[in-house]
């Protein structure tokens, strides 16, 4: 009977949430917002209970937060990250954190202390990626200039996601964490993704590609989502989130050049289980709370579309963008969604929050999806409203100002200098990651398999040499790929720094000597970030010494050999990201 009485729940909560699917497409409303009224509609806080195991439907909802986070990686792939680029990455870290102090501030006011008022600027703090893209799709405005900058918000926003829920993890866990203990997170974090998409670039997409190659849909779907519960696994097992393992997978296998027909096999699923898991959302708020609450509720509303309006329009606005396309960017980020959903969860699921905060969240972001389809709409009669009230001197200056950092953009020979510039910087900081990543595997492994070296009679010292001598050696090819390209940035900037109307006849004298210091300083302050980092794994400094002129003859002697070994790594690495895209393989 239990068996019966599961696919009982389960059928009521699919019809409800198909019926809920049509009503919301004719209202025009988010059908995301259908999903959640449905669940209390159904829910066990409302009279005539209609499902009677709430807690199997939430169980198996759960697996919609992986798939949702597993197609958020898809949608973002290393390209997208590079098209981001650096100022509205900088405009998301600062919404995301005023939002957060914001929403820690509201808590305060209204009395919530510590975590309840912690979790709630967290919940207020991050876009809703389904909202915003889906609202832009059925507005038919995801061609517009403004729409390509809300999509750089937002992959912004789910990187810093993975950051915020690891160290809520961390926080609600050990009831405070320390500024170094959070930096510390946030770098393990930081070398578990770099080392997991580097990694995974040069193997996963070659394997999804391959079995691609059977032309099996049922082959490539189940060896995809093999991948994606693999990796959540994994990276549960390094003491992180399903989430993270998910979403990296994602952003790997979306470098394959199948990801057309992954992304086409995987959604209806995800949307399956991500209409349960909006459902199950419901089926948690008692509508007592709602009433109970709705004043806060609706006060928090207003701060989030008004703050992120704000926020986001300045902040586009500064890096470089024209008033109209700013102020249309922040309204098509004004709303929460899913993620509040998984934070405000993880809150409860540790025991760490108040009963309240969770349908508090759940009426914030009803309120947000419902205004969400106006605020776009009426994007242009906004600006056009604020154009006409805005003194003509502030229109000047904003003009003036727009027109200042076009003169400072790059062009003709400053273009191509500025390019090279940006590619060599971009290597060697992709391969001091790598190195640092090999120390911090390192001392992941002396901290972790203490017992297996005792089997074998290795004591500390001795541990700690073996440890330290394999990374050093399989760095040597990366060394000498952040040596090579040092040099060629020091030459670069001799070139363009050292002007013969100044230096004169020591022109060349002092070229050479800078282009010669830039990269033993890069491979000076690269020792001591691997000694400090690695630490814990350092060996006695005679035999650290003794491994450091080995590794330095080794380079030397190998030198060609090393160049070519990481040559072909980089080749590799390149031809992943480098596909050649086609028409039946692009993400839908």
């Amino acid at each position: 009977m239990h068996e019966i009485g599961f696919i009982r729940d389960l059928a009521i909560v699919m019809i409800v949430a198909g019926a809920t699917t049509i009503l919301f497409q004719r209202l025009r409303q988010p059908v995301l917002l259908g999903y959640i009224l449905a669940g209390v509609l159904i829910g066990p806080h409302t009279p005539g209970v209609l499902v009677a195991d709430p807690q199997a439907i939430d169980d198996i909802s759960n697996l919609g937060v992986v798939l949702l986070m597993f197609t958020l990686g898809l949608e973002f792939s290393v390209h997208k990250l590079r098209e981001v680029g650096i100022g509205v990455l900088l405009v998301a870290v600062v919404e995301v954190g005023l939002m957060l102090w914001i929403g820690v501030g509201i808590g305060g006011l209204f009395g919530w202390k510590g975590m309840n008022a912690l979790f709630l600027g967290a919940i207020i703090s991050l876009s809703s990626t389904m909202v915003a893209t889906r609202t832009l799709s059925e507005s038919g405005q995801r061609r517009q200039p403004f729409a390509k900058l809300v999509v750089g918000l937002l992959v912004a926003e789910d990187m810093l996601t993975i950051v915020m829920l690891t160290l809520l993890t961390a926080v609600a866990i050990r009831g405070s964490v320390q500024a170094q203990t959070a930096f510390t997170l946030v770098g393990h974090l930081g070398l578990f993704m770099v080392a997991g998409m580097i990694l995974g670039l040069l193997l996963l997409p070659r394997l999804v590609d391959y079995v691609a190659g059977f032309g099996r849909d049922e082959t490539l779907l189940v060896s995809v989502l093999g991948i994606c519960f693999g990796a959540s696994l994994f990276a549960v097992w390094m003491g992180f989130s399903v989430a993270l393992g998910a979403f990296l997978a994602g952003a790997v296998v979306a470098e394959s050049r199948s990801v057309g027909r992954v992304v086409r096999l995987v959604e209806p699923l995800r949307d399956m289980f991500a209409a349960l898991f909006f459902v199950a959302i419901g089926l948690k708020i008692d509508p007592a709370l709602l009433v109970q609450y709705a004043l806060p509720a609706l006060l928090i509303a207003a701060v989030v579309i008004v703050g992120k309006t704000v926020v986001c329009s300045l902040g586009i606005f500064l890096v470089g963008h024209d008033p109209r396309t700013a102020l249309r960017s922040g309204l098509g980020m004004a709303q929460i969604g899913e993620f509040s959903f998984v934070i405000a969860t993880l809150g409860l699921s540790l025991g760490v929050i108040s009963n309240f905060i969770y349908p508090i969240a759940v009426a914030v972001s009803v309120v947000c999806m419902a205004t969400s389809p106006y605020l776009t709409r009426s994007a242009d009669g906004l600006a056009d409203g604020l154009r006409r009230v805005t003194p003509r001197s502030l229109q000047l200056l904003a003009t003036s100002y727009s027109g200042w950092l076009e003169n400072l953009k790059p062009v003709n020979e400053n273009a191509a200098l500025a390019a090279i510039f940006r590619r060599l910087l971009w290597h060697i900081a992709i391969n001091v990651l790598l190195v640092v990543t090999l120390f911090m595997i390192g001392a992941y492994v002396n901290s972790h398999n203490w017992d297996w070296f005792s089997m074998f009679g290795i004591g500390r010292d001795m541990r700690h040499t073996l440890i330290w001598a394999c990374a050093l050696f399989l760095s040597l090819p990366i060394l000498t790929a952040i040596y090579r390209k040092a040099e060629a940035l020091g030459m670069l900037l001799a070139e363009i720094g050292i002007s013969e109307r100044f230096a004169g006849s020591y022109t060349q004298a002092i070229r050479q000597v800078l282009a010669r210091v830039i990269p033993l300083a890069t491979l000076l302050a690269l020792a001591l970030l691997v000694s400090v980092l690695g630490s814990t794994i350092l060996p006695p400094r005679g035999v650290a010494l003794s491994l450091v002129l080995l590794g330095v003859a080794f380079a030397v002697a190998l030198w060609r050999g090393l160049v070519q070994l990481h040559a072909r790594l980089q080749a590799a690495l390149k031809e992943t990201l480098d596909k050649p895209g086609s028409p039946g393989n692009g993400p839908g």
